[in-house]
């Protein structure tokens, strides 16, 4: 699928409002962690993660795209 861009070379994706768990969670009626885990596989969700350190686990934030939101919301009710 090919990527869109805007004229600036910029992918509009790029440019789309992107959600945190927590925001998705209070828009959804959902727990952040019931989020995290529907969207733990889904293609486009940006994951950045830290690397451990001595004696801490590593962490992974998330950001949800709209669009990614969106469909997996049409998926989740049956529709498309």
């Amino acid at each position: 699928m090919p990527t869109v861009t805007k004229p600036e070379g910029i992918p509009v994706a790029a440019l789309e409002k992107h959600y945190t768990p927590q925001e998705l969670a209070k828009l959804w009626g959902f727990s952040p962690e019931t989020i995290r885990n529907l969207f733990s596989n889904t293609p486009g969700v940006l994951r950045v993660a830290g690397p451990p350190r001595r004696l801490r686990r590593g962490y992974c934030s998330i950001r949800i795209p709209e669009s990614v939101a969106q469909k997996r919301h049409a998926e989740l009710h049956g529709s498309r």
